[in-house]
């Protein structure tokens, strides 16, 4: 049996994604909203010192994007 990516899995190859210049970002944006829900939460939370457009219009763009797709980014303060 394959194991389920977790929500720290996919946080991470979406952070790996941010760093390729957003290579596959679309699904694995998909797979952590998968994961969001076989883990039963409601968002996803990002360390904004992780992201490559670390400020507040960057983590604001980034929010629109995958909240257009059914995720919703938190961030945590750093």
């Amino acid at each position: 049996m394959v194991s389920e990516p977790t929500v720290a899995d996919a946080t991470n190859r979406i952070y790996e994604s941010l760093q390729a210049d957003n290579a596959d970002i679309d699904a694995h944006i998909a797979t952590l909203k998968a994961a969001l829900t076989r883990e039963g939460l409601k968002e996803a939370v990002f360390d904004p010192a992780r992201l490559v457009q670390n400020n507040r219009s960057g983590r604001k763009l980034m929010q629109a994007y995958f909240r257009q797709r059914g995720v919703t980014v938190k961030y945590s303060a750093s």
